[in-house]
């Protein structure tokens, strides 16, 4: 029996607004066969309320002609012979545009219907739709989806509305002017409409699906999005005559919009979800940096994020969630999120990097003048935080920063790299933990230095506990972190459980860069090795060199390009005073924008040309804000 895979997206096209997803082939068609086929669907948070929709004129599929974004809408563009009554070559056509918009909680599509032909022609339009309630780890693992039992279902002969769903989830259909008819179990509906067009004439019919949730973990945010002219007319100029940047920038600014999602105590709080399809939702870790990138065109997003985060912050000490005092999550679910050996509970915690970048982003957004109000009620987090990194960072009591899965049933690694073979020696080893990656020692001194300042500015004690701790944690790192000799020397990826140096060369050193944590000299040696040829692809930073024993191009984080990553680097090589080494890295962003149609997916191949990593979300929150991080950087030239 064949194992289950992941479905492939690099080909699929996806409409969004969060919490909902469309995902389609390029013709616009869900499905295939009437079967659900991979995360093709209509998805609503972690649940799939339609896995079939499928098109046909006069009984026979549609041909496809073209595929065109519309701003947050998507045209799909093809022609029908059979509708026309000629099956010859040339002009004789009736051509269909499926204009496909989402909502939040709602699907609209309008399909335009234009006879190119010299007669009448008469034909039926018959629209098959299938539905399943699937969860999303059900699919996301490739595993064989069997349709739920529906609570509650109205099927009719005549026109909409038809509802199906359970006691959580409920889709209601609206189709004007269609005739229905459902099969005898209820989970397929076919809808008609008998069409007669005169010659050179047009009609347009629409159908559509709203969604209520009851018990969503995520809900749509109140409040306005990016303010996306602004942004364009202050940071698109700043890279002159280039026009890679523009496109990509406006794309991005709009697939950001897309991804904002709040709780449901608290939508006015907004922040952005990590990704579509299988990370939309709350991440602390995405939701944290895609904060922080796009903080130079709108605080919102931080404040949102940081006051959502602050409220869900661990209490107590859980090793099945991974949750202890003070510690920011990693991710928020509807209910249990099961793949392969790995099963999280609704709300989990295991992550060693969410909770400094939380003080981190604080800081930035105090250092950006929001006012003393915003920072002063997030003060309590704040040392709720810093203590959690002096008490429970440091898991083994080496004086760093490390992570290791207790619980048996949760992440292995939970820095960014959280895949299972990501920590990996030079010769290609896995490493066993507990793990203490470099770019966190990073984080956290940056986080004690700035949280100290904060207390300090607005009257609490303590700040000189935390500065000390950083002096520390400084030297440490200096002793035990860096590898090789001279003019040679770089940081380690990680120490292993056995604190041996996890000696690859990876992209995790360029995070280190404005942080502190290295002086001068160091950041010199770490911004050679970030723009030399082993680390840089042409089209981004490799998230391991090309020399490395564990090197693969088409690796999920072992030689893999993520467009945040580099991002994350230039910002850092900008903050060391060192951004003639950010050069390449800024230009093989826009190239790589311009190759991906403006819409930089979560991560492709590192050779250097643009072959896309085949299960890559799209879009992806923190590869959207990656065009502001480029924006900003070129202007300030």
């Amino acid at each position: 029996m064949p194992q289950p895979r992941q479905p492939f997206l690099h080909d699929l096209v996806c409409v969004l607004a969060a919490p909902t997803q469309v995902w389609s082939a390029p013709d616009g068609e869900i499905g295939s066969d009437g079967r659900a086929v991979g995360a093709q669907g209509v998805l609503h948070a972690d649940v799939r309320v339609l896995s079939v929709a499928s098109l046909r004129a006069a009984g026979s599929p549609l041909e496809h002609l073209a595929t065109v974004p519309e701003g947050a809408a998507t045209r799909f563009v093809a022609v029908s012979r059979q509708a026309a009554g000629t099956a010859r070559a040339g002009d004789e056509l009736v051509r269909f545009d499926r204009v496909r918009e989402v909502t939040p909680g709602r699907l609209s599509e309008r399909i335009e219907i234009t006879s190119l032909t010299a007669h009448e022609v008469s034909f039926e339009l018959t629209l098959r739709l299938g539905y399943d309630l699937a969860a999303v780890e059900q699919f996301k693992t490739g595993s064989t989806v069997e349709a739920r039992r529906f609570a509650r279902s109205t099927p009719s002969s005549h026109s909409s509305p038809f509802t199906w769903g359970d006691d959580d989830v409920v889709a209601s259909l609206t189709a004007d002017s269609a005739t229905m008819a459902v099969t005898d179990d209820g989970l397929t509906a076919e809808l008609t409409w008998p069409l007669s067009l005169a010659p050179r004439s047009r009609t347009a019919l629409t159908w559509s699906i709203a969604i209520t949730d009851r018990s969503g973990a995520v809900i749509p945010p109140s409040g306005t999005g990016l303010p996306i002219s602004a942004a364009l007319d202050r940071l698109a100029p700043g890279a002159g005559r280039d026009r890679r940047l523009r496109p990509w920038l406006g794309r991005s600014l709009l697939d950001l919009n897309s991804l904002r999602m709040a709780t449901p105590d608290r939508p006015e709080d907004a922040f952005f979800a990590a990704g579509a399809p299988w990370y939309l939702t709350l991440f602390g870790r995405d939701s944290l940096w895609t904060a922080r990138m796009v903080l130079p065109i709108d605080r919102a997003p931080a404040v949102g994020t940081l006051r959502t985060l602050a409220r869900l912050a661990g209490t107590r000490v859980d090793p099945d969630s991974a949750q202890q005092p003070g510690k920011i999550m990693h991710e928020l679910r509807r209910g249990q999120f099961t793949f392969a050996e790995t099963s999280l509970p609704p709300l989990y915690y295991g992550t060693i990097d969410a909770t400094p970048l939380w003080i981190c982003l604080l800081h930035d957004l105090w250092r950006t003048g929001a006012a003393d109000d915003v920072v002063r009620e997030l003060l309590d987090p704040l040392v709720a935080a810093l203590d959690w990194l002096l008490l429970y960072g440091d898991a083994d009591g080496d004086g760093f920063c490390e992570y290791i899965d207790t619980s048996g049933h949760g992440l292995a690694n939970q820095g960014w790299k959280d895949s299972t073979d990501s920590v990996r020696f030079s010769d290609g080893t896995i490493a066993e933990g507990p793990v203490a990656l470099c770019e966190v020692q990073g984080y956290a001194y940056e986080a004690a230095r700035a949280g100290a300042d904060l207390l300090e500015v607005f009257g609490r004690p303590g700040a000189e506990r935390y500065r000390e701790w950083s002096d520390a944690l400084a030297l440490r790192f200096r002793d035990q972190f860096w590898c090789g000799e001279g003019e040679d020397r770089y940081p380690a990826l990680a120490l292993d459980g056995s604190k041996r140096r996890v000696d690859s060369l990876t992209s995790n050193i360029g995070h280190l860069l404005g942080t502190g944590l290295l002086d001068a000299d160091e950041e010199v040696l770490v911004a050679r090795r970030v723009a030399g040829d082993a680390l840089d692809s042409g089209l981004g930073l490799r998230t391991m060199a090309s020399t490395d024993g564990g090197y693969h191009p088409l690796s999920y984080h072992c030689g893999s390009v993520w467009p945040h990553d580099t991002a994350i680097v230039i910002a850092g090589l900008q903050r060391a005073g060192l951004r003639t080494y950010a050069d390449g890295l800024v230009e093989g962003l826009l190239d790589a924008a311009a190759l991906f149609g403006g819409r930089l997916p979560e991560l492709w191949s590192g050779e250097g040309r643009p072959v896309p990593y085949a299960p890559s979300c799209r879009p992806q929150a923190w590869s959207a804000a990656a065009a502001v991080v480029v924006a900003q950087f070129l202007a300030t030239r």
